[in-house]
Formats: C-alpha cells, sequence, structure tokens
C-alpha cells in the first residue's frame, strides 16, 4: 500500500479537500493524511519540519515560503479567491450586513460572535480589525467565541441552541459546513478576499503524488465543486 500523501491545508479549503478525497484514493491508490488550520499554525507545523508533501496557504504565505526555499515555486497552483462573510445558523433571520452600519448593528444585537483565531487565522484577524474600526471591539470582547480555525468556529455555531448567535469566517468555510448559512459577505469597505494556492514541499517525500493532487484540487477537474463552495476567479 502507498504512503499517504502528507498534506498542511488552510481551513478555507478544507471542504474542498473532503470532498476529492474518495475520488482521490480511487484514482491512485494512496490516501491523504490531511492535517487543517489557520495559516498561522500550518506554518508553524511546516517550520517545524512535520511531514509535508504539498501545503495550501495564502498565496502570501506561499510566496514568503517559496522565498526561504520551503516550497517548490515551479509547482504552485491558484486554487480560487475567497471572500470573508458573516453567517447565521440555518433557519435564523439573517440580518442586514451590507453596509458598515448595518454590519454593526448586527453584531451589536449578537449575544455571542463566532470566529477563528485573531492572532494566527486569515480571517479571524482581519474581523477582529473590522470591529476596532467599527468601534466596537471592545465591548463586544466579552461575546467573543473564538476557536483554532474557521471550520471549527462555524461547527461550534451550528450546534449552539442560543438565540442571536453570529459568525465570521471565510465564504467557503461557511458554505461547506452543515447546519449554518450564509448571510453575506463583508461590507465592500472591509472586503478580505484571499487568494489560496497549492505547493509542494522542497523536502517532500512524495513528490510523484504530490503533482496530480495537486493538479487535481487547482485543475478543471475540481472547478466546479470549487465554484460551489465559495471559490471565485
Amino acid at each position: 500500500m502507498k504512503k499517504p500523501l502528507e498534506l498542511l491545508c488552510a481551513g478555507a479549503a478544507q471542504g474542498l479537500v473532503k470532498a476529492l478525497q474518495e475520488r482521490w484514493s480511487a484514482d491512485t491508490g494512496a490516501t491523504v493524511n490531511a492535517r487543517f488550520g489557520a495559516v498561522g499554525a500550518i506554518k508553524e507545523l511546516l517550520l517545524a519540519g512535520d511531514p509535508c508533501d504539498v501545503m495550501v496557504a495564502t498565496d502570501a504565505m506561499i510566496d514568503s515560503l517559496v522565498a526561504e526555499g520551503r516550497l517548490q515555486a515551479a509547482t504552485r497552483r491558484p486554487l480560487g479567491r475567497v471572500r470573508t462573510g458573516l453567517a447565521v445558523r440555518s433557519g435564523e433571520p439573517k440580518p442586514d450586513v451590507s453596509t458598515p452600519e448595518a454590519l454593526k448593528a448586527a453584531l451589536l444585537a449578537a449575544d455571542a460572535i463566532f470566529f477563528p483565531d485573531p492572532v494566527r487565522a486569515t480571517a479571524g484577524i482581519h474581523f477582529a480589525n473590522v470591529m476596532r474600526e467599527l468601534g466596537i471591539h471592545d465591548e463586544l470582547q466579552p461575546r467573543f467565541r473564538n476557536f483554532p480555525n474557521g471550520a471549527t468556529s462555524m461547527r461550534e455555531l451550528a450546534a449552539t441552541t442560543a438565540a442571536r448567535q453570529i459568525g465570521c469566517t471565510q465564504i467557503t468555510e461557511i458554505n461547506y459546513t452543515e447546519g449554518i448559512a450564509l448571510v453575506g459577505a463583508l461590507p465592500d469597505r472591509f472586503e478580505l478576499a484571499t487568494v489560496y494556492t497549492a505547493a509542494t514541499s522542497a523536502h517532500a517525500a512524495q513528490s510523484e503524488l504530490a503533482t496530480p493532487f495537486i493538479a487535481l484540487l487547482a485543475g478543471p477537474d475540481s472547478l466546479a465543486l470549487r465554484k460551489a463552495g465559495g471559490f471565485e476567479f
């Protein structure tokens, strides 16, 4: 049996990877040992020497890791652009978040706000800054419900039964989570659209598997799945 492909993957692409794993195994006879997390967390794993054949992270992070010689420049391929949005539990009323003023009102009306790590997660860092710009960060801080990544944050939002709950993370993490519904993207003034890119590790032990795996993630065979999940092109 082939050794598994070792993948370090940003949470924004978790739903995509999970949706493709069965097909990948059927086509190649190999499995994927995927670890998902905030981009800062998966970078720490790579720098610590954890096994990695393929990494999926923000394009900016891939740039820096290529420059450091940790990823192979020639193998990099973009998966698409992902915006950051707001979510509520499925069936709950969707507040207006289309303007900064409406977003501020929606957040002030919430009893709890679910979002990823404001130190290491792309969406979490950005959303915390949005609340600071709106002048409500400190007032809302007791209501924060922070988790290591967006996917976990959205699962926790889906699991709560309390009223007036809202969440924020990458739209792909919202769309791929059962039990929650996308309210809308952040207002234009606060838009965060992040390109996610895959690349092969400079120390990949499974280079022969890394190339076709990246081709599946970023190529035409997964285009419809990426679009449905919230990737934009």
